[in-house]
């Protein structure tokens, strides 16, 4: 109360971690006198055009990182083609502000990113040791086979184009080409996690913190060639101890697989013959020879963490799991490959295990993989090189009820798509449109496109879409327009002398379809009625109380208002 009235005050910042989120600076300021060695250690292990589907094979991934750490159920590749996703992972940035829109030059490969301003060299100048092991960017190698990327104290790159070899490959370790050959020992996935071990172990007395990024090729295609393999599908080569293991797998075939009407779709689909069941058995060939090569990176997964573990590193360590992108395996005709904007495609697992992170947790808040630089730094307590187009995925990890409210870009040079909760709005150069309303259409079989009813709602994320198309940083991260506003009577420095009344405004306002109300985690209200306020008792608020507003829009975008509040004594 200030001369005797009540005070309406706004939502105000409330913590580094969560104003992070929102803002979507993802970062902290380093403290002049902080030293290295108190930041935590960063492994990133990420396979090559993996489903989620997939890891129900892979016990160790699923024991080791998902039940100890958060799961993103909904977690995308912005691009799902090799290069430009791992041109994002290691800039954080959309491929078009990062310029890396393919495999191949001109327009894409390894020399098409600036290597001098990514991840490894951020996280070096704040004194890690940083080292990489495996498959890097597509074309690596094929000019310069001893080159070593800026920003990598320590370097184990396979060479393109034996990249895609599971045996005989060349690795470029520190500057000398190191050749493999054909020998059980020597299969590819294997001595990257034999060098990964032997890495952590010879690094764990160092004092720098250890950034530690391995790249297998599985479950991608690669050579040789196996006599049992199907004529006209490329697969990948299982190590010798795991071929045969799934051989009775079956293919799964949701109601998207050899998807039998697809008017409604673009002339890329409609111009698809259906699929043979000679093609069809070659699908189911390529699905288990890809669910066997797993086997040898699940096994890798159990060595990497028993060997921190072994070493004192485990609880200082955040784990990230990832892929690439996705894969198709005959759904909506496409008997393999990726790039299109479906859900076997544009998504991918991701799985964060760490310190502070719950077990066992799950999120269904959207995530990408522009937001992995940035939640890496927000790890290291470091200052990104370039804008974030991402956020830090941290505080959502740690906090289920954190919602940022933001829409994700899907883009090739081909589309352009907006993926919300509930929706996925696409645009074809050659004006060719899909609306997805995966509520009710999940396998993404009828395009609304041209629907009368959702017309509304398609101009809705053109709209959209348009800003994200050109977005860049903090316009990549915008969020709903809303405010929280706290009516009490003030005492002193800020604490309530009466019961808090809550509301929620702003300009998306009219939008709003329910608000929860939590205080310290528990449910207080839920109001789908406007004006969407809450009460909150002055007894909740003793000691101070961490409040979330979590608001519902009508599209189902969720977006979370945080506050701090604080009883008077």
């Amino acid at each position: 109360m200030r001369n005797g009235r009540w005070l309406v005050a706004p939502a105000l910042a409330v913590a580094i971690a969560v104003a992070a989120v929102f803002s979507g600076s993802a970062t902290r300021s380093e403290a002049g006198t902080q030293q290295a060695v108190s930041r935590p250690n960063v492994v990133v292990i990420m396979t090559d055009d993996q489903t989620v589907e997939s890891l129900r094979v892979m016990g160790n991934v699923r024991s080791l990182l998902a039940n100890q750490g958060v799961t993103f159920d909904n977690n995308f590749a912005s691009y799902p083609l090799c290069c430009p996703s791992r041109s994002t992972y290691l800039t954080g940035q959309y491929a078009h502000n990062h310029r890396v829109l393919g495999n191949a030059p001109p327009n894409g490969g390894y020399d098409k990113l600036d290597h001098t301003n990514t991840l490894p060299v951020w996280l070096q100048r704040a004194g890690y040791a940083t080292v990489h092991i495996g498959k890097y960017l597509n074309g690596y190698g094929r000019v310069r086979q001893t080159e070593i990327p800026p920003g990598w104290g320590e370097w184990y790159g396979s060479i393109d184009p034996s990249t895609y070899r599971f045996f005989n490959y060349t690795v470029n370790e520190n500057g000398k080409l190191v050749n493999y050959g054909a020998t059980p020992a020597e299969y590819q996935a294997d001595v990257y996690t034999r060098r990964a071990v032997e890495v952590i172990r010879r690094l764990a007395a160092d004092p720098r913190p250890l950034f530690l990024s391995v790249a297998y090729l599985a479950p991608h295609s690669g050579g040789p060639r196996e006599p049992d393999d199907p004529a006209n599908l490329a697969t990948p080569a299982p190590a010798p101890r795991h071929r045969n293991v799934f051989a009775s797998q079956p293919l799964p075939t949701p109601p998207s697989f050899n998807e039998a009407d697809v008017s409604d779709k673009p002339a890329v689909i409609r111009t698809r013959p259906l699929l043979t069941q000679g093609r069809m058995n070659a699908i189911k060939e390529g699905y288990q020879q890809r669910l066997e090569s797993l086997l040898a990176v699940d096994e890798g997964v159990a060595e990497i963490v028993r060997t921190l573990e072994a070493t004192g590193k485990l609880g200082r360590t955040y784990i990230i799991f990832t892929a690439d992108n996705g894969f198709f395996h005959g759904e909506h005709r496409v008997a393999a490959g990726k790039v299109l904007v479906y859900e076997p495609s544009v998504r991918v697992p991701l799985i964060i295990r760490g310190p502070g992170i719950p077990r066992a947790g799950r999120r269904a808040q959207l995530a990408a993989n522009i937001d992995l630089a940035a939640t890496i730094s927000d790890a290291a307590r470091i200052r990104p090189g370039r804008a974030p187009d991402g956020r830090s995925l941290l505080p959502i990890a740690r906090d289920r009820l954190l919602f940022s409210g933001r829409d994700i870009l899907l883009e090739t040079p081909t589309y352009s798509a907006i993926r919300t909760p509930t929706w996925v709005y696409v645009e074809h150069v050659n004006i060719e449109k899909e609306l997805y309303n995966l509520q009710g259409d999940p396998h993404q079989l009828t395009s609304q496109h041209a629907n009368p009813a959702f017309e509304r709602v398609r101009v809705d994320l053109a709209s959209r879409l348009m800003r994200l198309r050109g977005c860049s940083g903090a316009t990549c991260r915008q969020a709903p327009e809303l405010r929280l506003f706290a009516s009490y009577r003030r005492g002193a420095r800020g604490c309530a002398r009466s019961n808090v009344r809550l509301a929620v405004g702003g300009g998306s306002a009219r939008r709003i379809s329910q608000v929860h109300f939590y205080v310290r985690g528990r449910l207080v209200r839920r109001d789908a009625r406007r004006p969407f306020t809450a009460i909150v008792p002055r007894r909740l608020l003793r000691g101070g109380a961490y409040t979330h507003s979590v608001v519902t829009l009508e599209d189902a975008r969720r977006h979370t208002l945080p506050r701090i509040l604080r009883a008077c004594r």
